[in-house]
């Protein structure tokens, strides 16, 4: 009875060790979170913000791009964002 349970533990332990191996590899794959986020409209075309990565006012409808995109939209008029300041980052002051 006991050999049958310690059994069952030792195959419970190594499915939590794979279990936890699968997680950290997830983590380790993932894409790099973007420097910079431009935050669209609700019709899903036209940029409203320019933010920071991170920023926590970014909206669902946010998408990565990179330093020279960024500051080409602050530069055709999108607002920065108010809270994380990305003009300030980027140099772009009006």
């Amino acid at each position: 009875m006991q050999l049958r349970d310690l059994d069952r533990t030792r195959r419970w332990i190594a499915e939590e060790e794979r279990r936890e191996s699968e997680r950290l590899r997830g983590i380790a794959a993932r894409p790099p979170q973007p420097d910079w986020l431009i935050e669209l409209g609700l019709n899903g075309r036209r940029a409203v913000y320019v933010h920071v990565s991170g920023c926590h006012m970014a909206g669902k409808r946010s998408r990565g791009v990179g330093r020279d995109n960024a500051r080409r939209a602050l530069n055709e008029d999108v607002d920065a964002c108010p809270h994380c300041r990305p003009d300030t980052a980027l140099g772009v002051l009006d």
